[in-house]
Formats: structure tokens, sequence, C-alpha cells
């Protein structure tokens, strides 16, 4: 029987019509690159059966097969009440999907109801979605956090992408939250932004509380100080006229230069409350989102944001999951993944002591 000839680099390179350096960027990881052309890249890799030598050494110590044998299935939880409308939700399904496709695997979607904690819910619930019997569990992020314990409990690899309780008995991967707002305040200061106004939940979810801590440990460390509650808007409730006229109250009576959105409902309401009043972004104040995507396509400006390596996320999940399955016994390890920062086209400078 012949021997099969050995794929390379220059192979890969050519078949996509790419040069050979841009096809080992890809496959070690770099930037430099389109996400769809890293994925190309992975993808044209993994049919040929081409492993880089360090995939070859990473695997062969972390003891992690290189081809799937069986299909697994495997579940991704969602909250009930984001379902796909999220579009962070919908990036770290599909690219958890498209990981788990390449290896041989199959995930079903499951939405988690907010009443779970009641009595005799959850066992119920567990059993008609079959959970005992799957291979493993993914648990996306703003599930409430009675819920989510009940799930980290539960007796099967999981995976959480979220933030870890203190002392939970789990694996998870997440974006570094506290590195994407330490970059946020630090390119609005740059631009001569001092009064700058927080708005968002900090109260709904472990994220959104932490996110709302990295906003005051990154104004701490720059030296300024500004009231902690009665400057920012938390609340995110209500018709959007009412809260057009609660944010507009609070910048007439606080003057902020610019805000740092937590959320995509918080980008939104933003943008149509400075709509509604006649202001401008970022001609009567600069802004920074913190969520992955800008919404409304078409209709919202180019977003300065943190750049959440969100579909990275999803990736490096299954490789951790592939992992736990084949080392159940060592230790749980929390994994935080850090982007850069998109300038996009709403900050703009201002003059030091505006």
């Amino acid at each position: 029987m012949p021997i099969k000839k050995k794929i390379t680099l220059k192979q890969l390179a050519d078949e996509l019509g790419l040069t050979v350096h841009t096809v080992s960027k890809a496959l070690r990881g770099l930037p430099g690159m389109s996400e769809h052309t890293r994925n190309e890249v992975r993808l044209l890799a993994d049919k040929l059966g081409y492993h880089t030598k360090e995939q070859e050494r990473s695997q062969l110590f972390e003891n992690t097969p290189l081809y799937a044998g069986a299909g697994r299935r495997f579940i991704f939880l969602i909250a009930a009440d984001q379902g796909l409308k999220s579009e962070l939700h919908r990036i770290l399904l599909e690219s958890v999907q498209q990981r788990l496709a390449e290896a041989g695997h199959a995930v079903e979607v499951v939405f988690v109801p907010d009443d779970l904690w009641q009595p005799g819910r959850f066992k119920s619930w567990r059993d008609r979605n079959n959970l005992k019997y799957a291979d493993g569990i993914f648990i996306s992020p703003v599930i409430p956090e009675a819920v989510e314990a009940r799930l980290i409990g539960l007796p099967m690899p999981r995976i959480l992408l979220h933030f870890p309780p203190p002392g939970a008995g789990v694996d998870s991967v997440i974006w570094n939250v506290y590195d994407a707002m330490q970059q946020a305040i630090r390119h609005l200061i740059a631009m001569g932004h001092r009064r700058i106004m927080y708005i968002g939940d900090i109260r709904r979810s472990r994220g959104y509380r932490m996110r709302w801590q990295a906003f005051n440990t990154a104004i701490d460390e720059a030296g300024m100080s500004l009231p902690l509650d009665e400057f920012h808007i938390f609340e995110l409730d209500g018709p959007q006229d009412k809260w057009t006229g609660r944010w507009q109250e609070k910048i007439s009576r606080y003057a902020p230069t610019a805000f740092v959105c937590a959320s995509q409902d918080a980008l939104t309401r933003t943008y149509l409350a400075c709509q509604i009043t006649g202001h401008t972004i970022p001609g009567d104040f600069s802004l920074i989102g913190l969520e992955p995507e800008a919404v409304l396509p078409g209709i919202l400006p180019d977003i300065a944001r943190p750049t959440l390596p969100v579909t990275e996320t999803g990736y490096r999940a299954v490789d951790r999951m592939l992992w736990r399955i084949a080392n159940p016994a060592l230790p749980y390890e929390q994994i935080m993944l850090q982007g850069g920062l998109h300038g996009g086209t709403t900050v703009r400078k201002v003059l030091p002591f505006t």
C-alpha cells in the first residue's frame, strides 16, 4: 500500500491562493488576517489532515485526540429571555457549532427558563431535555445565577462561558473584561475626556457587575474621581421616551463628555436618546460600546469598542471541552482571552478642561 504523502504548508497556500506566510500565521493563531481567512485555513488544514508541530506537541502533551472517534452530543445552554436575539450569544453559538463540526461532533441548543430554581422544576426540565445523556454542556452568559449554580453542579463536563463564581468546580472561558474596560477608559482619557458617564445594568449578572467594577478601577487608576452613583445611569427599563427624559436630565445636570455603554441595550437606548433630543455622536458626546458588534446595521455609526474575542472564546471553549473529556482528573482552569481596541468613529478629541 503506498504511503500517503505529507501535506505541506505550500499545498494549503496554493489551494487557498494565499502565501505560505499567511497560512502559517493562521495556523499558529497570529494576527494579520480576517477571521474568515483564518477559518478557511483551519478548515482546509483539518480536512487534509495537516497539523503544525506545535499542535502535535500540544495534543500529545495534553492527551487530546487529534481526530474525533464516534461523534459526541453536546448541549449549548442559553437563557430563555435572551434566545438568539442577542448578537453576543449568536456569535458564541456559531463558533461552538463550527468548531465541534470540524471535530465531527454535534451540538444542540436548549433554552433555560429563569424559574428553574423552583422546587421540582429543574429536574423535570433536565430530564425532558435529556441533559443527563449529553457528553458535555456549554453554559452561556446571563443565565440566572441560582439556575447557573445548578447547571455547574451537573455530573458531566461543563464549560462556563462566563466569569466563574468563587469556588466553582468548573472550567471557564471568557474574554478579559477588565482589560477591555482599561483600554476603553485609556482611549477616552487620551482624547481629553474626564467626565465619563457609565450607562448599563450593574446588577443582573456577574458579568455586568464586573464591568462596573472594572470601570471604577480604571477611573481610579487614572487618578480621576466621579460621583459613584448619581453621575451614571444604571436603569434600562421602561419606554424609550421616558428613559430619554431621565437621560436628558442627567446630562443636563452633570455635563458628561463621553459615554461608556456596557451592553447593546445601553448602546441602542443612548443613541436613540441622542437622536430624539437633537444631539449627535461624536459631535456632542463621544461613545464607546462594550458589546462585540454594532446593533442596527446601517443606522448606528462605526462604534468605538474593545474587540472582545467572542468567536475565539467559542473556539477555545470547544478545545477546552475536548481536553476536559480526555483529562477528567486534572485541575479546573479559568481562561481569559484578550483583544484590542477598535477606534471607530464615535470618539472625538476634546480640550482637557472640557
